[in-house]
């Protein structure tokens, strides 16, 4: 659904929020990957939650259990270490930052939405 925000706002014009969302969604995603480290109606385990509960997309890899296999998947898929290049200093920050210009924004759409692009390797490890 963000995903599809972000590129109403892109189409738009709105640069700061189509880039604001688009990492929001790989910040979704991962999140959801770690939720289901947890079974329902379990007590969450205190690290795992304090550990989760940050907007950094590069710890939150680590706390999804798919750092080993990212670093390796980016080794042979230059174009997914291009896109994490792009994606990983998105901030959450970048909601309040309007000076977001169009390449920017199209370039983060991108590493994230495209074919190698961040959230469709996080979707196949769902």
């Amino acid at each position: 659904m963000r995903v599809r925000e972000a590129r109403a706002l892109l189409d738009a014009g709105q640069n700061a929020g189509a880039y604001y969302l688009c990492g929001y969604a790989v910040e979704c995603a991962l999140k959801a990957r770690i939720a289901k480290q947890v079974r329902q109606c379990d007590f969450p385990d205190k690290e795992l939650a304090t550990k989760a509960f940050v907007h950094d997309l590069g710890q939150l890899i680590r706390v999804a259990g798919l750092d080993v296999q990212f670093a390796r998947d980016r080794k042979t898929a230059p174009a997914l270490d291009v896109n994490w290049a792009i994606a990983k200093d998105w901030s959450e920050a970048a909601r309040y930052d309007v000076s977001t210009s169009e390449a920017q924004a199209r370039d983060l759409y991108s590493a994230v939405t495209g074919k190698n692009g961040i959230l469709p390797w996080v979707r196949r490890r769902w």
